[in-house]
């Protein structure tokens, strides 16, 4: 729990990224601010248009705000164990509290997508406000408003929200205000509902809302109960694990790298993307931190999502596989711009949408199929029609390594011949071929062995520089780059071979910084974007296991212990960290996430 800044009133148009938690229902998710107030909501799913959008435009993006009336302190925690967030208020007259949380229902009353907001005075007496203001549509659509008492009704073209309180609500042009005040042991409840033709508006009276904190609390604590986990860092790793959950979409088991878009790499650049999409990549490693720590049943709804993705006759860039999709399986995700948003502290522009998706991503390949050797050996044995696909793609990337892509990061500034994509497609055959051997599958082991070792020799001669003492970013060039940390992970190199620990060295010598790893330099590697960006969180935990894998596991572990300084007051992680320590990018990110699990996993087992 950490304290943070006062707030007089109002707060700074710009609440930091790093200064909020999120809510959700394994359909969508909330953030809340540590002021009370709800900046970002998309609603019905991940990837719907926002309601509450002044996280990207403060003044006209929409918000929920609920807070003290009286100057207060503020703090932020999670009820232990659960994705149930609590912001707490300290004033110079009383302590009191918003809960807020999103039932969790696999019944109609999913559709509902429920927003409970119950404010609590715990000490003495304190005055709340609360404002609620939505704008449909990314701020683009209209909406009318309707008072019903005592319930307002919000209705724009394409989605009715209704919200009930246990206060009386007042109409504010389109916006809905309430003022109330609460004495020790009093409590006011908010809820937002979906309204459609089969979910109807209904109150949620005291009663009510103390039913849905205890079973979305019992939800969350049975969830967790199945992890395996007993490590040194066990706060943190089941922290990761409930944040992986709740980027889960319940009805596919896609996980989204993030729930929201834009929040920039750097704070007033171009560098904003959209995330609210299943990337294969981040997806497939995290089949293997929850594996790891015992959620034996996502993996396997995942492994029936992407695989059911699969087409081998699919003409397009990315051959069978799309680097992304949208989170109930679509392909076409057009990116395009709003230009009515400003962006977080005016970083525009704000997209939604990715061109991304449209990208050769060869390490595609190799994540995926490692995850399906994960689960047939830690999960259940996959079956002979999954085989018979495996084999397709590894047949498929036999004969497509060798070509250039756009590489793990994304770049827009062309393909080239990037080491970890060749490093992935290594992985990819050699798998399939432990699968094979392991299980006496049908697989023609003699030519996949032929390429698995080509493969491994154009990485040795052609990957490596005799100049850096290190291998590279790609091939005819010596710059460096952090995703080459995936090389002793991924078992492709020993972790204590001379070439490796050279690389280490000189990794650690030009893009490591107190701990904290950059992916590449853009200026010596020019990724056709502007601007400049923080440190790549995932590449910080994958140095963690690096180290921890060479033996230097005392580095390793004051390493993982600085990182942890960077995580914001609840646990949670942006995709970067910037010069002063900020977060910022999307948030929280999946990919983070996973890796942190990963790197404890392995540090504490090397710690003994």
């Amino acid at each position: 729990m950490a304290e943070t800044s006062t707030y007089q009133g109002s707060a700074a148009r710009y609440l930091p990224v790093a200064d909020h938690g999120l809510v959700g229902d394994l359909r969508t998710v909330a953030l809340v601010g540590t002021d009370g107030t709800i900046d970002w909501y998309c609603c019905p799913s991940f990837d719907a248009p926002s309601v509450f959008a002044a996280i990207l435009d403060a003044d006209r993006g929409g918000a929920f705000e609920l807070c003290a009336i009286a100057p207060a302190r503020t703090k932020q925690f999670y009820f232990p164990d659960t994705n149930v967030l609590i912001t707490r208020f300290f004033t110079e007259d009383g302590v009191g509290e918003i809960q807020d949380f999103m039932p969790v229902s696999e019944s109609s009353e999913a559709d509902r997508h429920r927003l409970i907001r119950r404010v609590v005075c715990v000490r003495g007496t304190i005055p709340f406000r609360a404002r609620v203001a939505p704008r449909f549509g990314y701020a683009a659509q209209q909406h009318t408003l309707r008072m019903l008492d005592p319930m307002a009704l919000f209705e724009s073209e394409a989605l009715s929200l209704a919200l009930t309180a246990t206060v009386p609500l007042e109409c504010d042009g389109l916006d809905v205000r309430a003022k109330f005040r609460l004495t020790q042991g009093e409590s006011e409840v908010f809820a937002l509902d979906r309204v459609s033709g089969e979910v109807q508006p209904r109150g949620c009276p005291h009663a009510e809302a103390e039913r849905e904190f205890t079973a979305t609390v019992a939800f969350w604590r049975r969830w967790l109960s199945a992890s395996r986990y007993r490590g040194r860092w066990r706060e943190m790793v089941h922290r990761s694990a409930l944040t992986l959950k709740l980027l889960t979409y319940a009805p596919t088991g896609a996980i989204v790298a993030a729930p929201t878009t834009s929040l920039p790499e750097h704070i007033g650049g171009e560098r904003n993307w959209d995330y609210r999409y299943l990337w294969v990549r981040d997806a497939a490693f995290c089949v293997y931190a929850l594996l790891r720590l015992g959620f034996t049943e996502e993996a396997a709804q995942f492994m029936s999502f992407l695989t059911d993705r699969i087409d081998l006759h699919a003409d397009r860039p990315s051959g069978p596989l799309q680097i992304m999709y949208g989170i109930d399986g679509r392909t076409d995700l057009p990116e395009r711009k709003l230009p009515d948003l400003e962006g977080y502290q005016g970083s525009a522009p704000v997209r939604v949408g990715n061109a991304a998706a449209d990208q050769l991503q060869l390490d595609i390949y190799g994540a995926l199929i490692d995850s399906i050797y994960l689960y047939n050996k830690w999960g259940e044995p996959i079956s002979s029609d999954l085989w018979d696909t495996v084999s397709d793609l590894v047949g498929w990337v036999c004969e497509h390594w060798n070509q250039p892509d756009e590489g793990v990061w994304e770049t827009r500034g062309g393909r080239k011949n990037f080491l970890y994509s060749r490093l992935m497609c290594w992985v990819a055959i050699e798998r399939a071929i432990r699968m094979a051997r392991a299980r006496g599958l049908p697989a023609d082991l003699s030519h996949w062995g032929m390429v698995r070792d080509t493969i491994y020799q154009e990485i040795m001669r052609h990957g490596w520089s005799d100049t850096r003492q290190a291998f590279v970013q790609h091939e005819g060039d010596d710059v460096l780059d952090a995703a080459v940390l995936m090389m002793p992970l991924a078992k492709f190199v020993s972790p204590t071979d001379p070439k490796w620990l050279s690389t280490l060295d000189a990794l650690t010598e030009d893009l490591v910084s107190d701990s904290l790893v950059y992916r590449y330099d853009p200026q010596a590697s020019p990724d056709g974007l502007r601007g400049v960006e923080g440190t790549f969180s995932i590449c910080s935990f994958w140095y963690v296991e690096a180290l921890t894998r060479a033996g230097r596991v005392e580095e390793a572990r004051l390493a993982f212990e600085k990182m942890l300084t960077y995580a914001n007051h609840l646990g949670l992680y942006a995709e970067q960290i910037s010069h002063t320590g900020e977060q910022q990018g999307n948030f929280p990110q999946a990919f983070t996430h996973l890796a942190l699990i990963s790197a404890a996993f392995n540090l504490d087992r090397a710690l003994g």
